[in-house]
């Protein structure tokens, strides 16, 4: 999973940055609205966090420009801004959750995690294909109900490939979820990620579909 913060304030951005990396997610920062907006307008996120006191251009304005786009990702806003005619605004841009400063890291986790999975389609958190369970609240990966223990890497694209089980999902999307803007890519490293989550979860149940990518499988019947 990837997400957008928009944030112009630099200690509160590490902050949650680094809370949700640690929680798996990849994480691109923009620290004002131009640069936040051209990122969810060109990039391929599951979700964004964004302020509404931003810099060059409003949060309002960047989520309606989003909008007029056709861009439907998920977003919270997340904003020193409590009035309640500040949230009507917000959910009239287009918003999708709203939570005020200052925010309890493990609240706003809970909430993206909500947010990605209601966007892929599933109601209830927990998501099985074959003797695979991904309970997409607590972000826990189980196999034959055994905890799956997995890097950064393996979760995020085992997290792309479960929220769309049975869809093939294209390299290049894979690949804009795994990795971050600024990250160095070696061009096999998805080849590389792919195979070490075979020899965790079953070769059978990741198939790849020569020239587009990989969909997630039940396995062998």
């Amino acid at each position: 999973m990837k997400v957008l913060l928009v944030e112009d304030d630099r200690l509160l951005a590490q902050e949650i940055a680094q809370a949700l990396r640690h929680e798996n997610f990849a994480v691109d920062i923009a620290a004002n609205g131009e640069d936040g907006q051209h990122l969810g307008e060109t990039e391929n996120y599951d979700a964004a966090v964004l302020d509404l006191g931003l810099p060059k251009v409003t949060g309002s304005a960047v989520l309606r420009a989003w909008r007029k786009k056709g861009r439907h990702l998920p977003v919270l806003i997340l904003t020193a801004r409590d009035g309640w005619t500040d949230k009507v605004d917000g959910f009239k841009a287009g918003a999708d959750d709203y939570l005020t400063k200052p925010v309890r890291i493990e609240e706003l986790v809970m909430r993206l995690r909500a947010l990605v999975r209601r966007s892929a389609g599933y109601a209830e958190p927990r998501i099985t294909c074959g003797p695979l369970t991904f309970d997409a609240q607590t972000g826990v990966f189980e196999l034959e109900g055994l905890p799956l223990r997995l890097t950064a890497l393996e979760w995020r694209v085992l997290a792309c490939l479960t929220l769309r089980k049975t869809v093939v999902v294209e390299r290049s999307e894979l690949n804009e979820k795994v990795y971050e803007g600024d990250a160095d890519v070696d061009s096999n490293s998805l080849e590389v990620i792919v195979a070490r989550l075979r020899r965790k979860i079953g070769h059978d149940m990741i198939e790849t579909v020569r020239g587009r990518g990989y969909r997630l499988t039940a396995g062998a019947s």
